[in-house]
């Protein structure tokens, strides 16, 4: 195997020069200003002192710009993992703890070792069974969420921490009344200000200008407002190596909560990476390349007291809108976290937690998707109530309920279905050869002893039972009149062994009724099982033709000479 697919960062690297590191070093401190405030943010959203959330942003962007197929994607905490981390892990350990963070960290061990698994044996397509509608009403969800819970922060008061709203709301309309003024001045001002700024230019770096803000009002007019929740302390120095504590009773009550953020944090980065890999032409996204690097993100990490960290949507935005070109701009990112450890963590002691708070509450309520929510009310009713039910399931019992009836839902819509396609009786469009809808085109011929029946997906046992019984329901309204059935096969592109007994089943009983049964339009490999199963013995090879015209003309008329050359092609075929 290429080792450049296994290693992708020698796909670019040699040859790396100055103009490409230009844009990267651009797009590197960009993105690393944003970064340190949120990774400080959203360590608190996951229950762990602040430093984690610049551990999240260190050994997994360097594994991610060796190991990952895109160049732009941005690896790190982000507010959604964040959430899921805290919901999982308070159950077992009180937040802040010693213990919470060792179960925090083995939890990132787990997450990137499934990844990893999925990633070697090509299991990436697992995650399709999330559908769109899925993704966005359990984003959608999960975002007001964390919203939420940074009320707490925002107006300073000690509201209960959960992932179910309606909780939240309950406690907050009890306690609302306690809010501290300075705290929640701070914060919505902050707020304001980044709102503001974003409508200005993204591009500026509304997070890190609320930061110094809050810490300089904080730092020379602190004693005004002493009632003021601040970060404190947050220790120098870069993590220590150490192997994540194995305790397989603690990984058996994790494992649902692992396998909630293996699906979302790979639907997050190849949502992303898809976006980014359309705006450009250097490279393509690889999906089970993905797995693998997030993987070995999320396990190097563990090694260096990391929580799961996954791919950031607006990080990754303003890393190509800044000019990135390679991983080399992850890098660059991770020497501003280096330098922040190492150096400059005692600035952020007099920050206060309701500007952290403003910067998560503002990030994450953009990613409630009104717009896609009309777009499906309007385009594909089905698919807005999946959206809705698994909102309201993810708001209303929790983030695990929410992923599992998401992804429950996708499937029995999924088996609906593809056990009920669509079929159509066909008409031939006047003066010309082509076989149309009858119930599209109003203006086709329909002749009462010619029966043709398209049928609009593969045939297997799901929906076998189906296809007899609507082609039964059109033989019935045809009446005795009936002498010829055309399967217009040419969207069939596969059958099962349920499908070929069916049908063989179907041909024999219509031949005792004095009916023919020809088929058209058979691709190769759905021809290839009918002819193993046996099909010939009961029909002529001679039945099979090429377009539903040439069957309809050798019934009426006899005339073999499109369809002698098709019984020719079909043998030499075998």
């Amino acid at each position: 195997m290429n080792i450049k697919k296994l290693i992708p960062i020698l796909e670019w690297l040699p040859n790396y020069n100055t103009s490409l590191f230009k844009g990267d070093l651009v797009a590197g401190i960009t993105v690393g200003i944003i970064l340190i405030p949120q990774g400080i943010a959203y360590a608190l959203i996951a229950g762990l002192p602040p430093i984690y959330g610049l551990y999240c942003a260190l050994v997994p962007q360097i594994m991610y710009a060796v190991f990952g197929s895109s160049r732009q994607v941005a690896i790190g905490p982000v507010a959604m993992d964040s959430l899921i981390v805290a919901t999982g892990v308070s159950t077992l350990a009180l937040a802040g703890s010693e213990s919470y963070i060792s179960i925090a960290i083995l939890l990132a061990l787990m997450v990137g070792s499934i990844q990893f698994i999925m990633g070697v044996f090509s299991l990436g397509f697992i995650v399709n069974f999330l559908s769109k509608p899925v993704i966005t009403g359990f984003s959608s969800a999960v975002a007001l969420i964390i919203g939420f819970n940074q009320f707490r922060n925002l107006f300073g008061v000690d509201f209960v921490q959960s992932d179910q709203l309606q909780v939240i709301i309950e406690d907050i309309w009890h306690q609302i009344s306690n809010y501290n003024h300075h705290t929640t001045i701070i914060g919505l001002l902050s707020a304001l200000i980044i709102i503001i700024f974003r409508k200005i230019n993204k591009k500026i770096p509304n997070a890190l200008i609320v930061v110094v803000i809050g810490i300089v009002i904080m730092k020379f007019f602190g004693k005004s407002f002493s009632d003021v929740s601040i970060v404190k302390d947050i220790p120098s120095g870069l993590p220590n190596f150490g192997v994540p504590d194995l305790d397989f009773e603690q990984i058996k009550e994790l494992l649902p909560i692992a396998l909630t953020l293996v699906m979302v944090g790979y639907l997050e980065t190849i949502s992303i990476a898809k976006s980014l890999e359309a705006k450009q032409d250097e490279y393509r996204i690889r999906p089970n390349q993905e797995l693998i690097a997030l993987g070995l993100s999320n396990i190097a990490g563990s090694f260096f007291k990391a929580y799961p960290s996954t791919s950031s949507f607006s990080r990754s935005a303003i890393n190509q809108e800044s000019g990135a070109k390679t991983g080399m701009a992850a890098l660059v990112s991770v020497v501003m976290v280096l330098i922040t450890l190492l150096f400059l963590t005692p600035l952020f002691y007099h920050l206060p937690k309701s500007v952290l708070a403003a910067i998560i509450i503002v990030a994450v309520f953009g990613l409630v998707n009104i717009k896609e929510a009309k777009f499906l009310w309007k385009a594909n009713n089905l698919d807005f109530w999946l959206m809705l039910i698994t909102f309201l399931a993810t708001l209303l019992l929790g983030i695990k309920y929410g992923i599992i009836i998401g992804v429950g839902l996708s499937l029995i819509i999924l088996i609906f279905r593809t056990s009920r396609p669509y079929v159509a009786e066909l008409g031939k469009v006047p003066d010309s050869n082509f076989y149309r809808n009858k119930n599209r085109f109003e203006e086709v011929i329909i002749e009462k002893d010619i029966l043709v029946f398209r049928f609009d997906a593969q045939l297997f046992y799901a929906n076998s039972n189906y296809f007899r019984d609507r082609l039964d329901e059109m033989i019935d309204q045809k009446g005795n009149a009936l002498k010829l059935i055309v399967l217009d096969a040419e969207s069939i592109n596969r059958v099962d062994s349920t499908g070929l007994e069916m049908l063989k089943e179907r041909v024999k009983f219509f031949q005792k009724k004095g009916i023919n049964f020809y088929f058209a339009g058979v691709k190769g490999p759905v021809r290839d099982d009918l002819f193993r199963s046996g099909i010939l013995d009961i029909i002529d090879i001679k039945h099979f033709f090429m377009r539903v015209n040439q069957a309809v003309k050798f019934y009426k008329t006899g005339d073999r000479t499109h369809q002698e050359k098709y019984a020719k092609y079909i043998h030499q075929a075998n």
